[in-house]
């Protein structure tokens, strides 16, 4: 039995590494790119165009890209797609000093459901911390289709699922871009977008058109808005604190404190049926 070595022409990586099944080191060093990983060979082959290789044994983290036989196996240059695979499988696995090791000292990691990115390596871990926690033990990232582009980037679309069945409403798409630090893959940006629960359908088409509308009629105005979008926030702001907050804050005080009365009565049924049961169990 054989295996076939192809090298793949991108040179943006400057290392390449590749996993086969465990035995002796060897290093390449007549290629472009130095390649440094454990095989068992039977009989080793090296030559100008390629290399092939009888037997291949265990390696170090790799990119390998198995080809359409089972016997043949491509070796391409560090994919984005295969570290945001590990991204993914670690937040997973809840494993969290390993998904650190993913994640560049300076990444700007942008969620949209936030007002703003987290940013520097800190700021990120800490949310991702928080965001298994929040995920419990049986929620999952299920990957469906990664997308691999130029310079380390990769797009993907995901989804949430609790014990094998999809969660509603948690679909999304993440953008990821890569860094080459030393002989590792780092995520450097990210940028995820998730599916909304709220459904306008066609009134965002019809409220698209009508400020389309009266950004044709006023264009200076549509211009001086978008280069300073904070005025926008800094008025709907003051609108609702003036306008809306007296009446929203009571209504949402005593919301909140219905459901408290509610859980606490719960809380005391519950309590006196347990003590019911123990009465009657003995």
């Amino acid at each position: 039995m054989s295996a076939s070595i192809n090298f793949s022409g991108q040179a943006q990586a400057q290392r390449l590494c590749f996993r086969a099944l465990g035995g002796n080191g060897i290093i390449l060093n007549s290629l472009p790119s130095k390649i440094s990983c454990q095989l068992k060979q039977n009989t080793s082959k090296i030559e100008h165009h390629g290399i092939s290789i009888r037997s291949l044994a265990k390696c170090k983290p790799s990119t390998l890209v198995p080809s359409a036989s089972d016997d043949s196996i491509e070796i391409v240059p560090f994919s984005a797609s295969n570290t945001i695979r590990e991204f993914y499988a670690c937040i997973n696995e809840k494993n969290l000093k390993r998904l650190e090791t993913y994640i560049s000292d300076d990444c700007c990691f942008e969620d949209c459901s936030f007002p703003k990115p987290f940013q520097g390596k800190k700021e990120v871990m800490q949310f991702l911390e928080q965001l298994m926690t929040s995920m419990g033990q049986n929620v999952k990232f299920s990957v469906e289709q990664v997308c691999e582009g130029d310079k380390f980037t990769a797009g993907i679309n995901w989804h949430l699922e609790w014990k094998g069945r999809q969660v509603p409403f948690t679909r999304g798409c993440s953008f990821y871009e890569c860094s080459l630090e030393g002989e590792t893959l780092l995520i450097k940006k990210a940028r995820v977008v998730i599916e909304s629960p709220i459904k306008p359908g066609g009134i965002v088409l019809t409220l698209l058109k009508n400020l389309t509308s009266l950004s044709d009629d006023f264009p200076k105005a549509t211009e001086w808005l978008l280069n300073s979008p904070h005025v926008i926030s800094t008025f709907l702001l003051k609108a609702y604190t003036i306008f809306l907050a007296p009446f929203v804050r009571p209504i949402l005080a005593g919301y909140i404190n219905m459901w408290n009365f509610i859980a606490r009565l719960l809380g005391i049924a519950f309590n006196i049926l347990i003590n019911i049961l123990k009465i009657f169990s003995k």
